[in-house]
């Protein structure tokens, strides 16, 4: 049986890298990345208050449901982000992506 690793996976599927179309899965690879740290980042911080998702919800104005989709990566935009961590009582926010280094939202 053989076997094909990962990266000559993407080459078949993608292109080498530094192709046009490799170049754009990349670039939605490590988009993904970033908001999954976001939303993880907005997660922990809810649950160190000991706040649920509702109450998260109410204080944005949202319903619990795009708080869900927030806290999981999918929809995340500059205005949620700070929504979320001014509902949460941050006057100053930054967020620690992990080895993507820390970033100041204000």
């Amino acid at each position: 049986m053989e076997t094909t690793s990962h990266e000559e996976m993407l080459e078949m599927f993608y292109g080498k890298p530094g192709t046009p179309k490799r170049d754009e899965f990349d670039g939605r690879v490590a988009a993904d990345v970033r908001e999954y740290h976001i939303g993880e980042a907005i997660k922990e911080t809810r649950k160190r208050q000991g706040m649920t998702q509702e109450q998260l919800g109410e204080r944005m104005g949202v319903q619990k449901a795009q708080v869900s989709r927030l806290e999981n990566g999918k929809g995340i935009t500059y205005s949620s982000i700070v929504r979320a961590f001014q509902a949460l009582g941050a006057k100053a926010a930054s967020l620690d992506l992990g080895e993507l280094g820390r970033v100041a939202l204000w």
